[in-house]
């Protein structure tokens, strides 16, 4: 399984435009293709996405990895859509998610819409105290057993650091990523024609779940005071790197839960992808 090029983004949840100076708070893409390596900074989603857009069209075989989670706990999908198809749940929120070229955005109202429709309070919660959303509590307060979902899906608890993707507001979340970031994830397979793995096999379109902290000690010995800039441009060398030498496979094998839940692509392969960084 070989890829020509490979992007890897950090995302952000901002409700406005990061700095016009390159900022740890913004979205990054890490780059890597056969003898050139580089990063690019964008200040909001939109033009992350219409990047990322115009990159996959440039053709050749790509991979794709955001860090955000694709995918929710086990149960979710069927109570909002009536299916156990995670890809119907990507359809059934970029629907209704409403994200604006400068990164206004309704992912509270939604997230609050869903905690209501469930019998709440939870899955979500992580609303800024300012400004109140019906059903969605400020703080972790949610009863997951009663609500008859797991806090964590089967890959975060696999991988310890990994926050559940319920929480919406604080050092390390991940939720508000997630909420707007699969509506893009599911407009770009539409328009690229890109698979979206694990619920697809991979294809020469791959778009996938990362983890860029499963490099964490790289980027600190990196020296860079942007670490954000420093994972992206490091998991997606290692990534090429394994890619060259047809050694990816490894990293696509997953179980069956992820199907519904998704997985990070690497998960449980640190090492390797620390030891494929020195090939390079």
């Amino acid at each position: 399984m070989r890829f020509d090029r490979v992007i890897v983004v950090d995302w952000s949840g901002r409700g406005s435009p990061s700095p016009r100076r390159e900022s740890k708070d913004a979205i990054w893409l890490g780059i890597c293709e056969e003898g050139r390596e580089q990063q690019s900074y964008q200040r909001t989603r939109h033009e992350a996405a219409e990047t990322i857009r115009a990159l996959l069209s440039e053709g050749g075989r790509q991979l794709v990895g955001f860090d955000f989670p694709m995918g929710y706990p086990a149960g979710l999908a069927r109570r909002l859509t009536g299916r156990d198809d995670a890809r119907t749940l990507h359809g059934w929120l970029a629907k209704r998610i409403s994200d604006a070229s400068d990164n206004t955005n309704n992912r509270f109202e939604v997230a609050a819409g869903i905690n209501l429709a469930l019998g709440g309070p939870g899955p979500f919660w992580g609303c800024p105290k300012a400004r109140p959303r019906p059903g969605l509590p400020s703080f972790k307060t949610v009863d997951y057993p009663a609500l008859g979902l797991d806090e964590k899906r089967r890959v975060e608890r696999e991988t310890p650091r990994a926050k559940p993707v319920w929480q919406l507001l604080g050092a390390g979340s991940v939720g508000s990523q997630a909420l707007l970031g699969i509506p893009v994830v599911h407009r770009l397979a539409g328009a690229t024609g890109a698979v979206v793995w694990p619920f697809d096999p991979p294809g020469p379109l791959t778009i996938a779940e990362v983890y860029p902290s499963l490099l964490a000690a790289a980027v600190t010995a990196s020296g860079d005071p942007v670490a954000d800039r420093a994972q992206v441009r490091l998991l997606a060398r290692a990534l090429h790197a394994l890619s060259r030498r047809d050694r990816l496979a490894p990293l696509f094998d997953t179980p069956p839960i992820a199907l519904e839940e998704g997985w990070i692509l690497g998960a449980g392969q640190a090492a390797l992808l620390a030891e494929a960084l020195s090939w390079t």
